[in-house]
């Protein structure tokens, strides 16, 4: 319980700090802009977690784009498939252990998404149309602006996969 007795990583360069904060912001930006002029729900709480992810840790195995969509649709499909059984205090358990399953027998592991489950056991009026509004297109937007932000700002390549 001591913990292994090594330093915390390095802090990042204030440049970096900025530039990620900024990408995320913008993506959030643009997913609230969205959500009032097409009037569709484009948000979700776990896209700010998504978004610091990608943006301040590319390199990370869950910040990549399959880790990000399929994670997401995973994720959703979980809590949407809960929401269809009646209302028990271990759906959403059964939900979130599901989510864990799939995203690891995928290989598609993104921590933020594992929260989505709960947010639909919570949306029992949620259709299957979540799954394309707001998952695939916010996670979608996410990793197109990565696909900008870090590929004009970094020598480095990103992603460092695909599918």
């Amino acid at each position: 319980m001591r913990g292994a007795g090594a330093e915390p990583p390095p802090r990042s360069s204030f440049k970096e700090i900025v530039a990620a904060a900024s990408a995320a912001t913008v993506v959030i930006a643009g997913l609230a802009w969205l959500t009032s002029a097409l009037e569709v729900a484009l948000l979700l709480g776990t896209f700010a977690a998504s978004s610091l992810l990608v943006f301040a840790y590319p390199d990370a195995p869950f910040s990549q784009p399959r880790s990000v969509l399929l994670g997401h649709l995973i994720g959703s499909a979980c809590g949407l498939t809960a929401a269809l059984l009646p209302p028990c205090w271990w759906g959403p358990a059964a939900a979130v252990g599901a989510a864990v399953t799939m995203m690891k027998l995928a290989r598609a592991v993104h921590p933020p998404a594992c929260s989505n489950p709960l947010i639909l056991c919570a949306l029992p009026q949620a259709s299957w149309a979540f799954l394309l509004f707001p998952t695939l297109t916010g996670a979608g937007l996410i990793v197109l602006v990565a696909l900008f932000y870090h590929n004009l700002r970094r020598p480095a390549r990103w992603p460092n996969y695909w599918f």
